[in-house]
């Protein structure tokens, strides 16, 4: 299996504080991984390096082959990787539909030259919505297109968000713990969801989850446990199940 992320000792100080430590790991092509861990134990750092808003102390970061340990994030983000946040960011004064028409790349509207020519680019108009409108579909939630994101709850938010990402056109999408603070039923909703999106179009998702009981369940490739920023093991979700090391981590920082 080809690899489309590649991170090698990647390291990451504040200050006297080293946050993440010699991290390596890969993500295949068609690949859904899951970084699992105890609270503080660098997951985040770990997707803000990769995506470029944190500049490593040491090591590599490889996106599709190429270098992106001194990229941008947009310059990252043109390779085909996309993320999320955590805590969405949604524009909530727009609606959802308006929400995912905004991401696609390569708009016309991107340059004043061509803005004042929309009438020539209808067609290409009408094509980004027909894909907004499926994507909705894909996600369940095509009923709320036209409401107001403001009017969402969580876990429908974090829904438009990832169809959001998904308008973008990526080959690898980061998300940061997609069910954080959503409803039992709904967070099952959207990874089997999200299950079905790699299936479906071979992209590759790798996706941050604090609950570790809940990922194990969750239908995932494979998983990455990281503990006091360094990866502890990385297996299946039986072979993370068996192990001891990565139940004490869990225990201990219950504790």
């Amino acid at each position: 299996m080809s690899s489309v992320l590649k991170v090698t000792d990647l390291t990451k100080d504040f200050g006297g504080l080293r946050a993440i430590d010699n991290v390596s790991f890969e993500v295949g092509k068609g690949e859904f991984v899951g970084l699992i861990g105890p609270n503080g134990c660098g997951k985040t750092t770990t997707f803000n390096c990769i995506s470029g808003l944190l500049e490593p102390s040491k090591g590599e970061v490889e996106v599709f082959e190429k270098n992106a340990t001194v990229l941008r994030p947009d310059e990252i983000q043109k390779l085909g990787l996309t993320r999320t946040f955590q805590h969405t960011r949604l524009w909530r004064e727009m609606t959802t539909i308006e929400n995912l028409l905004i991401p696609p790349r390569n708009q016309f509207g991107d340059n004043p030259l061509t803005a004042i020519m929309s009438y020539f680019f209808r067609d290409e108009e009408r094509e980004r919505l027909v894909k907004a409108y499926d994507t909705l579909a894909e996600l369940e939630i095509s009923h709320m297109a036209h409401n107001l994101t403001s009017e969402l709850s969580g876990g429908q938010s974090k829904l438009v968000d990832i169809g959001r990402a998904l308008m973008g056109e990526p080959d690898l999408l980061l998300l940061d713990e997609p069910v954080a603070g959503v409803a039992g039923p709904l967070a099952e909703k959207i990874f089997n969801n999200l299950r079905s999106i790699v299936s479906k179009k071979g992209i590759s998702i790798f996706v941050i989850e604090h609950n570790m009981d809940f990922i194990l369940r969750r239908g995932v490739d494979r998983i990455i446990v990281m503990d006091q920023g360094k990866v502890l093991m990385q297996g299946t979700p039986d072979e993370v199940k068996d192990s001891k090391e990565v139940i004490e981590a869990y225990l201990g920082a219950a504790a």
